[in-house]
């Protein structure tokens, strides 16, 4: 496989990825950081690392509404439910260091 066609699949996985959680709005941020570490949340920030390291000035809000499909308080305010005393306790519990 060429650097070329690694690059481009990678490209494709990940936009399959952001599309497929952008359809799973039932899905919430607190669950996924719970169950594997990470949450689109995650993924809009190093989205913006990466682009801010190779110089492209991209904002926190323009890189998370890239992945959510939307401005992120829209998002918000349409999908995010209210985390029950459970999920914050294990959120906290496997909170990354990050």
């Amino acid at each position: 496989m060429t650097d070329k066609s690694e690059i481009e699949l990678q490209a494709a996985a990940f936009r399959r990825l952001r599309d497929h959680l952008q359809e799973r709005t039932d899905v919430q941020n607190i669950d996924l950081m719970n169950l594997a570490g990470f949450c689109r949340n995650c993924l809009s920030r190093w989205y913006q690392e990466e682009a801010n390291a190779k110089g492209i000035d991209l904002s926190k809000e323009a890189a998370r509404e890239i992945v959510y499909g939307m401005p992120y308080s829209e998002w918000k305010n349409k999908y995010q439910t209210e985390a029950g005393p459970d999920k914050l306790a294990d959120f906290e519990k496997n909170k990354p260091n990050d």
